[in-house]
């Protein structure tokens, strides 16, 4: 895993606007202008945030003429539960392995 991702994928997470996007994902597909219909957000403003959600993997888009509809992306989610997984597991073997246990008192 490329620490250079990381950022990446926590960027998806960490806007309101984007976190409400990812809710109105879970129940399926959603076109773009559905969400800026729920959201109450400008178009190029559901733009900026859906570029930030596809860059980061998360969620996927497919152009039907005009219009963008918007997915999750099972292959995306797994990528960012796997980073989860890197920096909980790459915290706890430094913590296992130091000498000084004081950096993980409990």
């Amino acid at each position: 895993m490329n620490d250079k991702d990381i950022p990446v994928v926590f960027k998806a997470f960490c806007d309101e606007n984007r976190i409400r996007i990812l809710k109105l994902l879970l129940t399926g597909e959603k076109c773009a202008c559905v969400l800026l219909e729920n959201l109450h957000i400008s178009q190029p403003t559901l733009s900026h945030h859906m570029k930030i959600l596809c860059d980061s993997g998360v969620v996927s888009m497919r152009k039907e003429g005009k219009w963008a509809h918007y997915s999750l992306s099972p292959d995306g989610i797994g990528y960012a539960i796997a980073v989860l997984e890197y920096l909980y597991k790459r915290n706890e073997l430094s913590c296992n392995s130091a000498a000084d246990d004081t950096c993980c008192v409990k």
